[in-house]
């Protein structure tokens, strides 16, 4: 396996800490979405996932083979299955009986179609159909760590050609309602009682993309490419530009002009929107050697990035509860509220990391022991 890189892990962290800081109801919430322009950490996060997959994997492939490359794909995806399958039993039942009896809607609304339609909403939260707000990310994952089995094995074969392109054809169609047009025609033919708003914010013939294209580079037996000079100044513009934007118009960039709204859209990945994230990459990777030399290592955020799958789940499962106790960002409480719920949630994270660490130390240890126990 290739070496863990920690800058890696701590942008990782760093992405983790945007998504609690957009995710817990606060009045921070709003303010911290998208703080780099129109591109959130969402992402940061599934491209910076793909990439790492792809250095992982793909190593796991050229040395083992493609077979145990692919049996590996195939269990991340089911202990990522099994992860969302808890948070789908906490949400249906105790978050739901807690959003009831608290007369809290910011968990009754996240939650609109399980009322509804209790056994549709289970059967399809199961096969990945519906995807209630908040639990519709690892969803995404768990469909695109499996096709990647297929895309990898592809790519280390035949090459990424076909496979680039076809990506980008599937964004493009995304672009024109390629995703609800299909899910429609589905319902017509099946009788499918799930709507398709209902299959989660996430478009995923949109997102795919930006996993092959993480997926793509990580796999690579090469360092990430160096950007030529004048490439860095229109890139500097572009993500400036994005950024006095977002701060200036808020999250909406153009109210009253849905056009706009869709070329920067997050969940169909508009095209001004992959150009904010393509200017953001090109400049982050260009600094990259500047900020390993001179900024100290931020060791809070590696650990959390480290134990990213643990920590995620931790940060949807406080999520969820602050919802269903102290309700959505509609209601209106102190400040000093706030900032307690974002610490005691930020320290929920750290100890969910640090005791996933000593878990794993302490089964590396018992390993040790029985393989010099055996040797002797």
């Amino acid at each position: 396996m290739p070496p863990r890189r920690w800058e890696l892990d701590a942008l990782r962290g760093f992405l983790l800490v945007l998504m609690t800081l957009t995710h817990m109801p606060t009045m921070y919430s709003l303010p911290s979405g998208q703080p780099l322009g129109f591109v959130s950490a969402a992402e940061g996060f599934v491209f910076l996932s793909a990439f790492m997959a792809g250095q992982v994997y793909g190593t796991r492939g050229r040395r083992d083979g493609l077979g145990a490359m692919r049996t590996a794909f195939h269990e991340r995806a089911w202990r990522l299955y099994l992860c969302q399958l808890a948070l789908l039993l906490l949400a249906f039942t105790l978050i739901a009986w807690l959003g009831v009896r608290n007369h809290q809607g910011g968990v009754t609304g996240l939650l609109e179609f399980f009322f509804i339609d209790p056994q549709a909403a289970v059967v399809g939260a199961a096969l990945l159909l519906h995807n209630p707000p908040l639990l519709d990310i690892l969803p995404l994952y768990i469909v695109l760590m499996l096709l990647s089995a297929w895309l990898l094995r592809h790519g280390l074969q035949q090459g990424w050609s076909g496979v680039l392109a076809a990506s980008a054809l599937l964004w493009l169609g995304e672009q024109w309602g390629l995703g609800q047009a299909i899910h429609e025609r589905i319902a017509d033919l099946t009788g499918l009682p799930i709507p398709y708003r209902e299959t989660g914010a996430f478009h995923w013939l949109a997102w795919q993309a930006l996993w092959v294209a993480g997926l793509w580079l990580g796999a690579r037996q090469q360092p990430l490419p160096r950007f030529p000079r004048w490439l860095l100044v229109p890139a500097a513009v572009y993500a400036l530009g994005m950024l006095l934007w977002r701060h200036l118009a808020g999250q909406d960039p153009m109210p009253g002009v849905p056009a706009v709204s869709l070329l920067l859209d997050k969940w169909s990945l508009g095209p001004l929107r992959v150009l904010n994230f393509a200017s953001v990459f090109v400049l982050l990777v260009s600094a990259g050697p500047w900020l390993r030399r001179w900024v100290p290592r931020p060791l809070p955020l590696e650990l959390l990035g480290r134990h990213s799958l643990s920590v995620f789940c931790a940060h949807i499962v406080i999520a969820l509860f602050t919802l269903a106790f102290f309700g959505s960002t509609q209601v209106v409480r102190p400040w000093t509220t706030d900032a307690v719920l974002l610490a005691g949630a930020f320290a929920g994270l750290f100890l969910v990391a640090l005791g996933v660490q000593a878990h794993e130390r302490q089964g590396g240890q018992r390993r040790n022991v029985r393989l010099s126990n055996a040797l002797q």
